[in-house]
């Protein structure tokens, strides 16, 4: 059985991730975006081929502009523009995608480390006003210096340890 039936999440039946090992009654197809609520917004139409992960309350798909490979969204299915507009049960829901996803990265890609972001509201940067949390893979080298991480939004305010 593979590792997301056990986990219990539902996985696309052409994932490359454990093809081989996955049954196909370990997917339970959902219509996605019969389930999402807005028909303006493009988290809410997306294709049912583009997402790899889903749960009751959310879905896992990768960012069609990724800032390096495997760049992976979990987006809830209900249409909500912030973080802190979501209920206890729906945080837990896209936080257990959340660690899901990482699994099945840790399969695919093997990154060396990950960002894990939320833009939420647009002094933060989000474009697209429907709650996405992006898990970034990050790679030993893809950055000559990569302290400070998320910081660097700023860049100024991205160095804060001493100088050697």
């Amino acid at each position: 059985m593979c590792l997301y039936a056990l986990t219990g999440a539902v996985v696309r039946p052409d994932c490359a991730i454990a093809t081989s090992q996955r049954r196909h009654d370990d997917f339970v197809h959902t219509g996605y975006a019969s389930h999402m609520t807005s028909a303006a917004c493009p988290f809410c139409s997306l294709p049912d081929d583009k997402v790899v992960l889903s749960n009751r309350h959310g879905v896992v798909i990768r960012d069609a502009f990724p800032v390096s490979p495997g760049h992976t969204l979990i987006i809830p299915l209900r249409h909500v523009g912030s973080y802190f507009a979501l209920d206890q049960i729906e945080r837990d829901s896209l936080f257990d995608l959340l660690e899901k996803a990482r699994q099945m990265l840790d399969a695919e890609m093997k990154p060396d480390g990950y960002n894990i972001g939320i833009n939420d509201g647009q002094a933060a940067g989000q474009t697209v006003p429907h709650l996405h949390i992006h898990l970034i893979p990050r790679y030993r080298g893809d950055r000559e210096d990569p302290r400070g991480g998320i910081r660097w939004i700023i860049p100024e305010k991205a160095v804060y340890w001493p100088a050697p």
